[in-house]
């Protein structure tokens, strides 16, 4: 772990060179652990894969100070659970009419689309970090047999609640967006609502499991086709 200047008002931790169920819960608990000795000084503190950006306010802080603080934060770390964090399940309406990839990644890894949906629900995966839109989940690590390179040419409109793989990540589209991930389903849960509270599902550190539906308890549930 090292702590490194990223800015006149922030530090950036790193917590190791790739990331992992384990370092996630790590950077879980030192989100708990800043936030519950620091709350003073911290203006925004921001989990990535494999690192947290801690933004601090110069008005009541230094380097020096924050710094200091950081360490004794960081101290404890290393009997954190890797299993910590919630478990969410996330609904799926898998089939062609909503996964128009489903087929090319069966295809591709020589099984039947069946399998491909079975594998897809049978891991808990780690959200690593949020970003590219409010509500866009990074979620790893899919499993090897159904990893899929990102579209060669990115679709200019990919649905709200599409579900993808890109690579040895998965997710769930937050809004209609240009993407080019690899779309193999649909899910009606909301992944962002500023008007709720809290306004997303699932945080950094939460680990998420998916669930089967069928088609019309997709549409009950709030889905759009």
């Amino acid at each position: 772990m090292r702590i490194e200047i990223a800015g006149q008002n922030a530090f950036i931790v790193y917590f190791a060179e790739q990331a992992s169920a384990a370092v996630s819960a790590r950077i879980q608990a030192a989100v708990a652990n800043i936030h519950a000795t620091m709350s003073d000084s911290i203006v925004d503190l921001v989990p990535s894969y494999a690192s947290l950006l801690v933004i601090f306010d110069l008005d009541h802080s230094d380097h020096f100070a924050v710094r200091q603080k950081l360490r004794t934060a960081l101290s404890n770390l290393d009997s954190v659970d890797a299993d910590a964090g919630e478990l969410v399940t996330l609904p799926v309406y898998y089939s062609s009419e909503s996964g128009p990839d489903l087929e090319v990644i069966a295809e591709g890894a020589n099984i039947s689309v069946e399998d491909v949906i079975e594998i897809h629900q049978q891991r808990e995966y780690r959200v690593y970090a949020i970003g590219f839109a409010p509500g866009f989940a990074y979620l790893g690590e899919v499993d090897e047999r159904i990893a899929a390179p990102r579209l060669a040419t990115p679709r200019q409109k990919v649905p709200r609640g599409a579900v993808a793989i890109a690579d040895r990540q998965t997710a769930v589209y937050p809004a209609v967006s240009p993407g080019g991930w690899n779309l193999i389903g649909l899910c009606p849960t909301r992944m962002f609502n500023p008007a709720a509270d809290p306004s997303m599902p699932v945080k950094a550190g939460d680990r998420v499991r998916f669930n089967a539906i069928s088609r019309d308890e997709f549409l009950a549930q709030g889905g759009e086709l």
